[in-house]
């Protein structure tokens, strides 16, 4: 028990400054104090500052809040100051624990990384961490993709299913380990990839040539159908769909079929009906044998959809078609409960005002009704602002990194109940690898170093890189032939360079002579 000072000036239960006795103290340090009544009481290191008093003496002054104490598993906040001058004392690992709500083991929980300012492993409780709901949200360059690689290892740890939305392609290095091991020891872990349980579908099997082709089933209700056209229909043209899709209710059809039964119509509306099934045709992810979501979800295994090198558009359709399967089939209660992460949620929830997206309404679906059958959503955006507030307000759930925009503050703060000005300081400032997390799986707000990765990472732009010019291309063998060609016009010109001198020195000879001579 380390002595840090004593308590100064005017107390509340809830806040008080402390006197320090050293300089071995940093924001965002757990301190404990004894109180008369309630006994070991734990607060939390705010704000820090260094004065001269009038004797001209060094005075360091911290304020601290008020954490609270635990009481039949119940964390309660003192209803008596503590008293004056009442010494304080660094907090010990247990009682920063208990009162937290940390998990003592990583077994079956999700271990983040350390508390910032000590040396104690964050473990979150699995349920109560993804069960209401999740968004991790930061700007860009961060780590934001870096701390959802980090959940996803340990979803698949604890023998969560995941289904991965990647437009990035970002996601499919969990199948390779890393090899920063200096990174590795700090937070104690190994290595490891994660290849076994990863499967990678792709739209475009061309750009992702080692993921398995996404076919999805071509199988609509008339409303399903109407609501991925990539056009809006009005009510003569939603009649002929009507009237195809009801004659073809009890038969396997595919899109093809769908688009002839249309053409016998005689209505002239319709070829615009036409001209939208041949888009969702042309995107060729209804074409083949289709994945089923029983194959998407399955216990301890992730499936990524990358949809990298796919127009946007075809990326929303994508993924309302795959959210609207899997809510159903959840719903009948044909697969188990799962973890579904939405990277750039701005895209496919935007806030009205941002445009509108295919899949919009149902993420907003999902977000509202979907923890009650164990569909359990994850929004990733490094823009909350443009998120669709009805659908970040209901993650119960957030990991924030480094944000400076105050129009997404706005949004974070809007999204968090409770949430004070402090809290957006706490957030701006921040640094890389560093995030506030907020929840019901912590009883305080907490700062967290997330822990290095056991897969390799690759930032977005690195994923490109590594695709622009493959190892044994003819660049790479051309490029030998041109540096002896250089080698080679070097030497002719040293050569030359050692020759001209001595023309030089001769005609310099002759010409003194002659001069001499006159």
């Amino acid at each position: 028990m380390r002595l840090i000072g004593t308590i100064s000036g005017e107390v509340k239960p809830t806040e008080f400054d402390i006197l320090l006795s050293t300089s071995n103290v940093e924001k965002g340090s757990f301190v404990k104090v004894n109180h008369e009544v309630y006994g070991w009481v734990l607060a939390r290191i705010d704000n820090l500052k260094r004065y001269l008093d009038p004797k001209r003496e060094e005075v360091l002054l911290a304020r601290a809040y008020t954490v609270g104490y635990k009481q039949d598993k119940l964390i309660l906040i003192p209803k008596t100051p503590f008293k004056p001058e009442e010494r304080v004392y660094s907090a010990d690992r247990n009682l920063i624990m208990d009162v937290i709500g940390l998990k003592k083991s990583g077994l079956n929980n999700i271990y983040l990384g350390l508390l910032e300012g000590h040396d104690i492993s964050v473990y979150l409780d699995v349920k109560k961490s993804i069960g209401k709901h999740m968004s991790v949200l930061a700007k860009t360059g961060t780590g934001k993709s870096y701390t959802v690689a980090v959940i996803l290892e340990e979803l698949l740890k604890a023998n969560v299913p995941c289904v991965i939305i990647d437009p990035h392609g970002e996601y499919s290095s969990l199948k390779h380990e890393s090899d920063d091991y200096d990174a590795m020891l700090q937070f104690n872990v190994k290595p490891r990839s994660y290849e076994d349980e990863v499967t990678e579908y792709a739209a475009n099997i061309v750009i992702n040539p080692g993921a398995e082709r996404l076919t999805l089933k071509p199988r609509f209700t008339l409303d399903e159908l109407i609501e991925i056209m990539p056009m809006r229909l009005n009510d003569n043209q939603k009649s002929i769909l009507y009237d195809v899709m009801r004659r073809l209710e009890n038969i396997e059809y595919t899109l093809q079929d769908i688009i002839n039964a249309v053409r016998l119509d005689k209505n002239k509306a319709k070829w615009k009906v036409i001209s939208g099934l041949e888009t969702l045709r042309n995107s060729g992810i209804f074409d083949g044998k289709p994945v089923s979501m029983k194959q998407l979800v399955r216990k301890g295994k992730a499936s990524i959809i990358n949809l990298k090198g796919v127009e946007p558009r075809i990326q929303e359709l994508i993924l309302t078609k795959i959210a609207k399967d899997l809510f159903n089939t959840i719903k009948l209660g044909e697969i188990p409960p799962f973890f579904f992460m939405v990277e750039e949620s701005h895209n496919f929830c935007p806030e009205r005002g941002f445009g509108d997206a295919l899949s919009s309404q149902i993420l907003r679906t999902i977000a509202s009704e979907g923890r009650k059958f164990g569909f359990y959503l994850c929004v990733v955006s490094q823009r909350p602002a443009r998120v669709d507030k009805n659908v970040l307000s209901q993650c119960n759930m957030q990991i924030i990194l480094k944000v400076t925009n105050p129009n997404d503050l706005r949004a974070i703060g809007q999204s968090i109940e409770g949430f004070t000005p402090g809290m957006e300081d706490d957030i701006k400032q921040l640094s890389i690898g560093r995030a506030l997390v907020v929840g019901e799986c912590v009883e305080q707000p907490i700062t967290v170093n997330i822990r290095a990765r056991e897969s390799k990472h690759y930032s977005a732009v690195e994923t490109e890189k590594k695709g622009e010019t493959p190892k044994g291309s003819i660049i790479d063998r051309i490029k030998p032939v041109f540096i002896k060609e250089d080698i080679k016009e070097e030497q002719v010109k040293e050569e030359k360079r050692k020759v001209e001198p001595e023309k030089k020195t001769k005609i310099e000879r002759l010409k003194s002579i002659f001069l001499k001579d006159e």
